[in-house]
């Protein structure tokens, strides 16, 4: 039998780009084509991530069709393909055009290119080399147009501004925000906010990004250096558990700005602002950068040597059943994995990495989620569970944006009314204390649908009630390809463990994939790794219920970590020694610490973390550390090889994965239990900007608006019943702090931001509460 000719398939079209035949999908534009084979094509308006402008006319080309030549040049960021169509982009006449609208784009610009932040990686700058004239032609004046102040993130030069759209475009179809636009028309046209206000948006850094010229420009790094002297270094985001990939852009090892690097599964070619603008807080005030240890109950700095052999002593003179260990969930892998053999040679199970964590019943560890992140883009129907998205994991809120653009369905269970960049299809707003109640309401919904409740939950759900929006949302989970999120508000719950064995039911009810956000960069790869109560061993909450003698913190920042800082600092000052591995030296730590160890922080160091879809990344040290600052593993392991531990005879991070085992967890099917809550419930948060030790250190992110001052956030309603006004001042504990009413806040509980100095100590989330005016 003779070969027969395979036919191409139906949606590729064969056309012809500067003589090179290729083959393309249908309804693709042709400089999509010319990108794929490599054929350049200027471009100012055209973003393959936004949608299509094709307002700045610099990518026209010749197009032949039918052996005819098109008599005008067609934009090839907005021109289709068709088959047999050919395609010159470099003809005499294609050229004079481009040419000619370089021309007339820099009738207004301004020639401060010595001056501008954007010199040296402008996309104008690089064009207008290739196509622009060696001499203007105009000699009328330059417009110029008023600067907007439009945060502490961003710098604007609106006279570069070249009327591209791509940062309009961006805030409308990628942040769903809204927030710049259009005025005018003309050459009077202006690019702004219209009523100067802030940009708000989590992802706004990302308008410097597609900016094609210095109107729009990273004000931190503003006239720090310029981009040749910059060293790119490849990094991890560690803020969240999606392990954004970016680049540190580094000068004699102190980073100066970051950037995205391209990985489509995970970040795409975006990055959220608290992983843009972080690094600041590497270089705060209260960065340790040498051993000290505190004798007669002062501070004093000293070798490592003298250090190593203080901690030594201090941890063995504890049983190790009086040892606990604390480890920061953005630990990487290798610490956590020595972490454990430490406590291990000390004889001690009570090791934990989950500081936020309430409720253990169900002894829940991360997992890796049900559908990846990619596939988020694709569902039809999602359900949040105690989230709020937007500043929990702002990347993985932008694929759900995006989901909804195309008809997904969204539904939350919320305790509060949390401002989504997309429209919902239902929501349920109910006090922290009524979470567990709404959730059952879906499933009774599911069980009426035709689900079964498991033996567990069968009583509860069959108490329960469920009206037509909780219907519509089952049936939108069961019509197709569908995603429950588990939210960070949902897993610190005190009774996550209910809402987790409830969402789980409707998942598998309504065959949607259930995805449970990580609470901490790596608390996926500490789970792994084994940084878990060993036999017998005390999770993290009961190692402060039943305080140790003595306390190995790493990472870990007192009171702002914990789920209930005031427990944490009562049982961190009655233990008789705490060894702190530390990259700050915060006037709490100094307070409860007898031995600080300086450590680098994630871009200083060499480790692997573990995201949200499974994926272990590896990254090298990107940024030198202060002074006689280690690296964490390195620390770990002078201190186990001082000691004389088995585990601690490599000599480098290969030596040290080589003997690096997952160690896996037990599973428990407990449910905690429901106590009858009265009264006002506290909605305790982590705010986007304030997660970590050095998100509260960075200044223009302590300068955004979305770092909001702590205050005590209630309804009208609830205000009215608690005697107090919007502005009034209540003492709650040691603590006095303003009213704010807010809507958004529902009956019963108030709204008191966790992390914030004046906040830490307060009672934990979900707490009763009582308020008094101050």
């Amino acid at each position: 039998m003779s070969a027969q000719p395979v036919p191409p398939a139906l949606d590729l079209l064969n056309i012809e780009i500067d003589g090179k035949p290729t083959q393309i999908r249908k309804g693709a534009m042709i400089i999509e084509a010319a990108d794929a084979i490599g054929v350049a094509i200027p471009r100012f308006c055209y973003h393959r991530k936004l949608p299509i402008a094709a307002n700045c006319r610099m990518c026209l080309v010749d197009v032949e069709m039918g052996g005819k030549l098109m008599p005008k040049p067609q934009p090839a960021c907005a021109t289709p393909v068709a088959e047999g169509m050919k395609v010159m982009t470099r003809s005499d006449k294609a050229l004079k055009f481009q040419k000619d609208v370089m021309e007339f784009l820099l009738i207004n610009h301004p020639l401060d290119c010595p001056i501008c932040d954007q010199g040296g990686e402008c996309e104008l700058q690089d064009v207008a080399m290739g196509y622009g004239r060696s001499v203007s032609r105009y000699t009328e004046r330059k417009r110029t147009v008023a600067d907007e102040n439009i945060g502490p993130l961003v710098a604007t030069e609106m006279t570069r501004c070249i009327q591209c759209t791509r940062c309009v475009r961006f805030t409308s179809e990628i942040a769903g925000t809204y927030e710049l636009g259009g005025m005018n028309r003309g050459e009077n046209l202006q690019i702004g906010t219209y009523i100067g206000k802030t940009v708000e948006t989590e992802l706004s850094g990302n308008i410097i990004d597609v900016c094609p010229v210095g109107a729009l420009t990273n004000k931190p790094f503003q006239f720090k250096a310029r981009a040749w002297e910059l060293v790119a270094k490849p990094s991890i985001g560690y803020h969240d558990a999606l392990g954004s990939n970016l680049w540190l852009h580094t000068r004699r090892g102190e980073v100066l700005r970051t950037v995205p690097r391209d990985n489509e599964s995970i970040n795409e070619c975006w990055l959220s602002d608290r992983d843009r603008y972080s690094y600041q807080g590497l270089y705060a005030a209260d960065r340790i950068s040498a051993p000290e240890v505190k004798r007669n109950g002062q501070w004093q700095a000293t070798t490592w040597d003298d250090a190593l052999s203080f901690a030594a002593e201090a941890l063995r003179k504890v049983p190790g059943g009086e040892l606990g260990v604390l480890a920061h969930p953005s630990t990487t892998n290798e610490e956590g994995d020595l972490l454990v053999r430490l406590a291990r040679g000390l004889g001690s199970a009570h090791v934990d990495h989950r500081l936020r964590q309430l409720d253990f019943a169900d002894a829940a560890v991360a997992t890796a989620f049900a559908m990846p992140v990619a596939d988020v883009t694709k569902v039809r129907a999602a359900l949040l569970v105690g989230s709020n998205l937007r500043h929990e994991m702002p990347l993985l809120n932008h694929r759900l944006h995006q989901a909804v653009k195309k008809g997904a369905k969204v539904y939350t269970v919320n305790p509060a009314a949390f401002d989504f960049n997309y429209r919902l299809a239902g929501e349920a707003v109910v006090a922290p204390h009524a979470m567990v109640d709404a959730l059952l309401s879906l499933a009774h919904a599911a069980v009426a649908a035709g689900a079964s409740a498991p033996a567990a939950l069968a009583d509860a759900v069959g108490g329960a009630s469920s009206d037509q929006g909780d219907a519509d949302a089952v049936a939108a989970l069961k019509s197709g390809s569908a995603v429950i999120v588990l939210g960070e508000l949902a897993v610190t719950h005190p009774q996550a463990s209910w809402l987790r064995a409830i969402a789980r039911f409707i998942a598998e009810a309504t065959g949607a994939a259930l995805n449970e956000l990580p609470v901490g960069a790596n608390a996926i790869g500490l789970g792994r790794a084994g940084v878990l109560p060993g036999n017998g061993g005390l999770d993290a909450q009961a190692m402060l219920a039943k305080p140790r003698k003595a306390y190995v913190l790493y990472g870990v920042e007192p009171p702002h970590d914990f789920a209930d800082g005031d427990a944490a600092l009562k049982a961190l000052l009655a233990a008789d020694s705490v060894v702190a591995f530390a990259a700050y030296a915060s006037p709490a730590l100094r307070d409860v610490a007898d031995v600080i160890l300086p450590i680098a922080l994630l871009p200083e160091s060499e480790g692997t973390l573990v995201n949200v879809d499974g994926v272990a990344q590896q990254q090298l040290a990107g940024a030198k550390a202060p002074g006689q600052s280690r690296a964490g593993w390195r620390v770990l392991r002078a201190l186990g090889g001082l000691m004389q531990f088995a585990g601690f005879e490599f000599d480098d991070l290969a030596g040290l994965r080589a003997g690096m085992v997952e160690r896996p967890s037990a599973a428990a099917n407990g449910l905690a239990p429901r106590a009858a809550a009265v009264g006002l419930s506290r909605l305790a948060d982590w705010p986007i900007y304030r997660v970590d030790a050095v998100l509260r250190r960075a200044a223009a992110l302590n300068a955004h608006p979305l770092n909001r001052a702590p205050a005590v956030r209630m309804n009208a309603d609830e205000a009215a019943r608690q005697g107090v006004v919007d502005g009034a001042s209540v003492r709650l504990g040691n603590a006095v702090l303003p009213v704010v009413v807010d809507s958004a806040v529902p009956d019963g509980a108030a709204w008191i931001e966790a992390a914030h100095d004046l906040t830490a100590t307060l009672p934990a989330y979900g707490a009763s509460l009582t308020l008094s005016k101050a």
